[in-house]
């Protein structure tokens, strides 16, 4: 089994989010649905050319090896360790999300406070733990290279979406 796929999909899903917390809070209206979805697709297209850095690397290491098949293995097996923190720490985020549609305003208001808040804080984290799974399943350097660019890719995300759309609101 390849990781690539469930990757690209958790980093798109996570670029999305991006784009949505980059206009969260600089409009004032009460109905902003349309505008809460542009900004999400805003971060979905920022996250989509982003990820091209790891994709092109992960393809350039294939292309420049003398020994593909190990160099393939080498990356999915870093991608698996790659793979296990982000997911338990994607589950944790849609059960926070869960909780703050599901529940009653105040637990829900409580379920951001205490969920969704910390767990953005903890993005750059997960990444780093993601980065240290890729190497201790057998990754190697360049499972590491490559999570490290896409760790990167989606975490610049945000800023690239606040500062190209959303810089007037401080």
């Amino acid at each position: 089994m390849t990781p690539a796929i469930p990757l690209v999909l958790l980093g798109l899903i996570d670029a999305a989010f991006s784009g949505f917390r980059a206009y969260a809070g600089s409009d004032a209206r009460i109905r902003k649905q349309r505008a809460t979805t542009r900004a999400a697709l805003r971060g979905l297209t920022v996250g989509a050319v982003l990820l091209l850095a790891p994709t092109l690397t992960a393809a350039l290491l294939l292309l420049t090896t003398r020994d593909q098949a190990r160099t393939y293995d080498t990356l999915t097996a870093g991608g698996l360790g790659y793979l296990l923190p982000l997911t338990a720490y994607a589950t944790a985020v849609l059960l926070s999300l869960a909780a703050y549609f599901v529940l009653p305003f105040r637990a829900s208001t409580l379920a951001m406070l205490i969920g969704l808040g910390p767990l953005t804080l903890l993005r750059p984290l997960a990444i780093a733990a993601a980065c240290l799974g890729a190497v201790l399943n057998g990754g190697g350097g360049s499972a590491l290279l490559v999570g490290t660019i896409a760790g990167a890719a989606v975490l610049c995300v945000e800023p690239a979406v606040h500062r190209r759309w959303y810089h007037h609101v401080q």
